[in-house]
């Protein structure tokens, strides 16, 4: 098992959770039960399956958590330039999370492949 509060990808992925909380507060409140849930929802998919993971036995089941995680990353992302195409979202607030986004593939995926040495 790995203490999942002391790995920097679910560290950063509570962050970039917060910031995209902080922005979807601000869309329309005709979407509170479309996409600002769905982004919410799958944003914070990102560092539950992360500390998910972390709390397996084996790091092949961390290796499962972690592609979820991933794939959630790629979700949110699509989300977040639905949003940015309708309006409710600026583009440099895009880029930014989009860079934050795009941080935790790498660590995510660097995560995954040191993992991978371990089975």
């Amino acid at each position: 098992m790995h203490h999942y509060k002391e790995l920097k990808l679910w560290q950063k992925a509570i962050e970039t959770v917060s910031e995209i909380y902080k922005l979807t507060a601000t869309f329309p409140d005709k979407e509170r039960f479309n996409l600002i849930s769905q982004i919410n929802r799958a944003s914070v998919s990102i560092p539950s399956n992360i500390a998910e993971g972390a709390g397996r036995n084996y790091d092949r089941e961390f290796v499962h958590f972690l592609s979820i995680a991933h794939a959630s990353i790629y979700e949110v992302e699509t989300q977040l330039i639905i949003s940015k195409n309708l309006g409710y979202l600026l583009e440099q607030d895009l880029d930014r999370i989009s860079n934050s986004l795009n941080e935790l593939l790498k660590m995510s995926y660097s995560l995954q492949q040191k993992l991978k040495s371990n089975y």
